[in-house]
């Protein structure tokens, strides 16, 4: 071994899981492309579902570059983002009937599941924003741009 190997810094296994997790969370948003998009308490479609669809799946890899190079500036976009969202859910469910899903998809939506999903799913970005809060010490590179 080296003395250039003993000091390595190695990537701690949580970032590495987050990475992959806002890996998945851009081939989310990619496979959602041309499909309706609910926004701040509005359902999308057409070419303004797809510019903010565009938008999120860049703002996704945004974040997953900066988690790969774990830039400080990234620690606070996440959980801008993470918040963000969470808003956006709360948000959708109060102003987004279930008619209007059911009139979109063409078929009857439990709203008892609709809501509980979306909660489920509000509460996991709570959670995941408390780790990535927890992890500000990992987001050690001050450079301000990615490239």
């Amino acid at each position: 071994m080296t003395d250039a190997e003993d000091h390595e810094v190695r990537r701690p296994f949580g970032l590495t899981l987050l990475a992959g997790l806002y890996l998945f969370f851009f081939l989310l948003s990619v496979s959602t492309y041309g499909n309706p998009f609910p926004f701040m308490g509005s359902i999308y479609q057409g070419s303004a579902a797809k510019t903010l669809v565009f938008f999120d799946s860049l703002i996704c890899i945004y974040l997953l570059i900066g988690i790969s190079k774990r830039q400080a500036l990234t620690w606070y976009l996440l959980l801008a983002y993470n918040l963000f969202e969470i808003a956006n859910t709360v948000v959708n469910l109060t102003f987004i009937k279930p008619k209007e899903v059911e009139k979109l998809i063409g078929s009857a939506v439990d709203q008892n599941a609709l809501i509980a999903n979306n909660i489920a799913a509000a509460l996991a970005i709570l959670l995941l924003s408390q780790f990535i809060y927890r992890s500000k010490k990992y987001f050690n590179n001050p450079d301000k741009f990615l490239f």
